[in-house]
């Protein structure tokens, strides 16, 4: 009986988007555009973070939000009427984005008057870190009641993201949850991990935030 022949699928469907998010990034950087991915889990605070990151970003720059979600409208319309442009993807259950999606997202959206666009990718610590979509930066939530051992449980997201927010700050003291010790075991996975507690609930934190996305944003328009 000859071998048997083994094909690496998901190795070649990782090469396929990587590639794929490479054309993303370039095309986005030929607009003068920054794309930035933001992800977490259900009920982390993604679309509350958008809201107090607009008001105090839409008065200096021209942003744009694609809301991906398996279905329903509603974190499109709660964006919408903040100001800003937005779009509704839908996913037909796929737990997350990838670089094609992002692709027909962005064409569907129009970029070319944008500084910055935010992807709220689907809500989960788990797939959306494997795949690439072009962003210039990837940032990730992890909030409170969901516990401080998530960077033990789900180190890909920690590892691959440039930026930890710490959501719902203000309940620490309810969830005993461990700021330090989160920080610690997600640095570990990543030094370079930058890191805003915050309360989407309250504002606080999100000035520092803020400026550090509108340097980051400035920094990386002035390379294009």
């Amino acid at each position: 009986m000859d071998p048997i022949r083994i094909v690496e699928v998901k190795e070649a469907v990782l090469a396929d988007n990587d590639a794929a998010a490479r054309s993303n990034k370039e095309r986005m950087k030929a607009q003068n555009t920054v794309l930035i991915n933001l992800m977490g889990s259900p009920g982390a605070g993604k679309t509350s973070t958008l809201l107090q990151l607009i008001a105090r970003m839409k008065d200096t720059l021209r942003i744009g939000v694609m809301e991906a979600d398996v279905d329903s409208d509603v974190d499109a319309q709660t964006i919408g009427d903040a100001g800003v442009r937005v779009i509704q993807l839908h996913t037909a259950g796929l737990c997350h984005m990838d670089a094609d999606m992002t692709r027909r997202g962005l064409e569907a959206m129009g970029t070319k008057d944008l500084d910055v666009i935010f992807l709220e990718n689907i809500g989960n610590l788990v797939c959306p870190a494997e795949f690439e979509v072009g962003a210039d930066l990837r940032m990730m939530i992890l909030s409170v009641p969901e516990g401080d051992d998530k960077p033990l449980k789900y180190p890909l997201m920690f590892t691959v993201s440039d930026v930890m927010i710490v959501n719902k700050i203000d309940t620490a003291p309810i969830f005993d949850f461990d700021l330090a010790a989160a920080c610690e075991r997600a640095c570990a996975l990543n030094p370079r991990l930058a890191v805003f507690p915050v309360s989407a609930r309250t504002g606080e934190g999100f000035d520092e935030l803020a400026d550090y996305l509108k340097a980051f944003i400035q920094e990386r328009r002035a390379q294009a």
